[in-house]
């Protein structure tokens, strides 16, 4: 696939338009005299002089600094790039201290219709009971606070509470099961945890104080759980503290300076070689990359309405919650985007004048199935952008939301990874919307293909390669003193590049087309887990002697794939004997997204002379893929084991 033509214009940018991109523009040509004509100009100059541009980008957009940086880059090597050496700041101070009292911070809406505003005033007040909470149960700088909570108020509270303290932040969606939270809190030994009594979905109330209890049970660290009654706010759990007492008493609302890469928050790696990775995040490196893409790529700032349908187990919400970075109005949803039926968050978007919409490719395929046409059944006169990510966005959706949503509506499809918080790839509104194409790199981000070679492509697929560091890049991973784990996720096939593990193609237009993974990884309606997840459920029952999960989604699919388990299963043992309660193990014990499709028997699971499971070698088989240019044959301990997936590729059952 080369390309070549040009697609369809589906949105360009009004002339002279006038936003905070272009004063970035003039102020740059202004204050350090650079002068970029276009945005392919002012990208060049954003991935060739990084000190020049983060700097220009902490001083335009008003980064609170305590201690002034000594340099923009101590060492610009990656891994270990120094970013910003001295200086001092804190994200939350960052984020509450824009706008006056009365101004809105946040919308919250559930789908049962339970909704509430919150003024700064009030978030302001909130945080500082939070924070007052937290030090009443001895966290300080570099404690850690975990939440097993959903996109909620209280949530984004004890975040903020957390972080104004110098402590470390992770959270995990409650449809999460206890052992896939186990796997990542128990790594990083929290003090506090925060739970709700159970969520709502799908016009069902879950209660998971079971699974609050074993957690607790699990977490020896913890000196306090305080208990969110979000189903019913009378709930009880004991040897919980009620919320209300937690934030019962005033606090003062002060911000520790930490170091530029002090810990913010752990987001947590797909767990596909194990245990999922801690991915750290530095207070500076998020504040820095979250004010560029929020304020300057998607030109958000007071008076905007920033929605993104996301769980607290994605990315996403990390980066919803950064509008309050830029002053926006941050909208808040929790619960299933499809019910009572698909038209709900378009009827959101309506009631709470949304400007900037977003979500993922399945949502937007599932209303273009369904026929929607949110343009004639809702006022959508405040939205002028569209986000989606978790997965491509299809040709066909990208056509829909044109059609459908309306002309006037920027396409933002973007693409990135919780493994930098952003996006490597996104949209610029100076830039145009082609058809099933995302616009342009981010700035600051030097995106590249590269073939096997590490030599660059234009026009055909690759990997996606980073080959200049980003202040948002992991600070660290949890437990790897000596930054090995780190070097070998991202730096072991192309030194001092950063390998993402996308297939991307990059256009001669600077426009990106995104094939999906080149790894294992599975991602499911946008939330990425790691097949070692799996296969500590199925693998832990008896009757099951080995497995292998593939999602056969393909490159460039308009559709989620089918998710397929093979299991090698005992002497005596039929499917249909183990199936229901593998069904119902992986549902419960990691998440309902993530149940397979289908289970099918094999006699053997293909493996590498090492002993690694042939995941991406059977995926690649899956899709059409001859064996010999998939693997070879010689690094197999068990090539015979190939024989049941090649039959299934040509059509066998």
């Amino acid at each position: 696939m080369t390309g070549a033509e040009t697609p369809d214009v589906l949105w360009a940018p009004e002339s002279g338009h006038r936003g905070p991109l272009a004063e970035f523009t003039e102020w740059v040509r202004e204050h350090r005299g650079v002068d970029v004509p276009d945005y392919a100009a002012l990208h060049e100059w954003s991935v060739t002089d990084l000190a020049g541009f983060w700097s220009a980008v902490a001083e335009f957009l008003g980064v609170r600094f305590h201690d002034a940086p000594t340099a923009v880059l101590g060492r610009a090597e990656m891994p270990g790039t120094e970013w910003f050496p001295g200086a001092t700041l804190n994200y939350a101070e960052q984020a509450l201290s824009n706008g006056a009292d009365t101004d809105v911070a946040l919308v919250f809406a559930r789908e049962d219709g339970l909704e509430r505003e919150v003024t700064r005033g009030e978030l302001r007040d909130l945080v500082g009971r939070a924070r007052a909470g937290l030090v009443r149960a001895g966290v300080g700088r570099g404690d850690r606070v975990v939440a097993l909570a959903p996109n909620c108020v209280e949530t984004l509270v004890v975040f903020l509470a957390a972080a104004s303290l110098g402590a470390v932040w992770s959270s995990c969606s409650p449809d999460f099961g206890a052992r896939a939270v186990h796997d990542r809190f128990a790594q990083i030994e929290p003090t506090v945890l925060l739970a709700v009594d159970g969520y709502v979905y799908g016009g069902k109330g879950y209660d998971v104080r079971g699974t609050v209890d074993t957690l607790r049970s699990q977490l020896p660290t913890l000196a306090a759980t305080v208990l969110v009654g979000y189903l019913d706010e009378e709930a009880t759990l004991d040897g919980t503290v009620p919320w209300s007492e937690f934030t019962g008493t005033p606090g003062e609302l002060a911000f520790e300076p930490v170091p530029f890469d002090h810990p913010l928050w752990v987001l947590y790696s797909s767990g596909t070689t194990g245990l999922p990775k801690g991915i750290v995040h530095g207070h500076g490196g998020i504040v820095l990359e979250h004010v560029k893409s929020l304020r300057l790529q998607m030109e958000l700032g007071p008076g905007e309405r920033f929605f993104w349908f996301t769980t607290t187990g994605w990315m996403m919400w990390n980066l919803l919650i950064g509008g309050l970075l830029v002053g926006s109005t941050v909208v808040l949803y929790d619960g299933n985007p499809g019910h009572p039926d698909l038209g709900a968050l378009w009827r959101l978007a309506e009631r709470h004048r949304v400007t900037y919409f977003g979500t993922s490719a399945p949502f937007v395929q599932a209303s273009l199935k369904a026929g929607l046409r949110p343009r004639d059944e809702c006022d959508l006169g405040t939205l002028r952008a569209l986000g989606s990510t978790g997965s491509p966005l299809s040709v066909e959706g990208f056509r829909w939301i044109g059609e459908a949503v309306g002309e006037h509506v920027q396409i933002c499809s973007v693409s990135g990874g919780t493994d930098v918080c952003a996006a490597f790839v996104g949209s610029s509104p100076t830039v145009p919307v082609w058809l099933g194409e995302i616009s342009c790199a981010s700035l600051g981000a030097a995106v590249t293909a590269y073939d096997e070679k590490g030599e660059e492509l234009v026009g055909e697929v690759g990997e996606l390669v980073i080959t200049q560091p980003m202040p948002s890049m992991p600070v660290e991973f949890w437990n790897d003193p000596d930054g090995v784990r780190l070097r070998e996720a991202y730096f072991d096939e192309f030194p001092g590049v950063w390998r993402h593990g996308d297939w991307v193609r990059r256009t001669s237009r600077g426009s990106f087309v995104i094939y999906g993974r080149s790894d294992s990884t599975l991602n499911r309606g946008g939330v990425r887990m790691g097949t070692a997840d799996f296969y500590a459920v199925v693998e832990g029952f008896d009757q099951v002697l080995d497995s292998l999960v593939i999602d056969t989604t393909e490159l460039g699919a308009q559709d989620e794939g089918a998710l397929l388990c093979f299991v090698v299963l005992a002497d005596g043992v039929a499917l249909e004997d183990v199936e229901p309660g593998l069904r119902r193990a992986l549902r419960t014990e990691l998440s309902p997204r993530h149940v397979p499709d289908r289970f099918v028997v094999v006699e053997a699971v293909p493996r590498t002379l090492n002993g690694k499971k042939c995941e991406v070698p059977v995926k690649k088989i899956l899709a059409g893929v001859a064996a010999d240019r998939a693997v070879s044959r010689g690094a197999l301990q068990n090539p015979d084991a190939l024989g049941p997936f090649l039959a299934l590729a040509a059509g066998g059952s």
